[in-house]
């Protein structure tokens, strides 16, 4: 039978390196788990323990329902503790080394879809914080942009002659994006009012109430209220609008490369996402309207 002291030996070694308590937890926890599963093998010592064994463990926990991300900290948690292990003289080589664990599935952005947009975008009001946020939520949804690039505009960046926005994106990267007409009309009227809340040497586009910059906070925050006010159940906030622009456009043209430049993504992988929301939509199509798709009960 093999013999825990080692797995209590490692646990008390992320103490002594200062791990964070949650982590201590969760390596508590897999090890527990798996050291109950070796207690099930004919082995002796953990020189005896294998690739195969750790493999057969990994896949006997997928087996169970343990997903992508939770396997591959679990494997971390082998790695580190045959690494311990090894420091330790007790094995002559780490078995979790080579073996990697499942792909962890990617989750799908949460999109309104374009009665959706239109039902948001519809809160027109002549409030100056109204028309404001009016053309905030018209901007960030006509050009994709993130939450940090909107809040940091500056009203120069809005090049009404050429219907374009420079933006500063990750890793300091600029990028000149088209703005539609809705949007500049929008903006017009937005910069027509924003004197009754901005001073003259502001140079911020989105202003709060007391004439500074508007926070990333703010900013989520109206958001969130218009949809409450616009009948919308979801929690809208910016990076939704970021994922509908996306989404829409790709599904209008079907041009992957210029919705990745448009978005500045650096990996066109990260664009991808899109491709996959847009076969969601179609299989939920047909689904519902293929007089071959009806799904079967129980009855039929």
């Amino acid at each position: 039978m093999l013999d825990r002291q080692p797995i209590d030996g490692f646990l008390d070694s992320l103490v002594q390196r200062r791990y964070s308590p949650l982590t201590i937890k969760n390596y508590r926890r897999d090890l527990a788990i798996f050291f109950g599963q070796c207690q099930t093998l004919a082995l002796d010592h953990w020189r005896q323990f294998d690739e195969h064994h750790v493999r057969a463990f990994i896949a006997q926990q997928h087996r169970s329902g343990l997903g992508g991300r939770s396997l591959q900290r679990l494997l971390s948690a082998l790695r580190s503790l045959f690494r311990y292990m090894l420091d330790q003289g007790l094995i002559k080589n780490n078995p979790a080394s080579d073996v990697k664990a499942p792909k962890a599935g990617r989750k799908l952005p949460v999109l309104l879809d374009v009665d959706q947009m239109q039902q948001l975008l519809a809160a027109k009001q002549s409030d100056v914080l109204a028309v404001r946020d009016q053309a905030l939520m018209e901007l960030v949804y006509s050009s994709g942009l993130r939450l940090a690039e909107v809040a940091s505009l500056d009203i120069n960046d809005i090049d009404t002659a050429d219907k374009t926005v420079r933006v500063t994106g990750k890793g300091s990267k600029t990028r000149v994006i088209p703005v539609g007409d809705l949007a500049l009309q929008a903006l017009q009227q937005w910069r027509q009012r924003r004197v009754e809340l901005a001073a003259i040497e502001e140079s911020a586009l989105f202003v709060s109430r007391q004439g500074r910059r508007l926070s990333h906070r703010a900013i989520q925050a109206r958001l969130s209220y218009w949809a409450r006010q616009q009948g919308l159940s979801n929690h809208v906030h910016p990076h939704m609008l970021r994922h509908s622009f996306a989404s829409h456009l790709l599904e209008s043209s079907g041009d992957l490369r210029a919705v990745q430049e448009l978005l500045g993504h650096a990996d066109i992988a990260t664009t991808q996402i899109y491709t996959h929301v847009d076969f969601q939509h179609l299989a939920s199509v047909y689904d519902q309207a293929h007089p071959r798709a009806r799904r079967r009960t129980k009855t039929d």
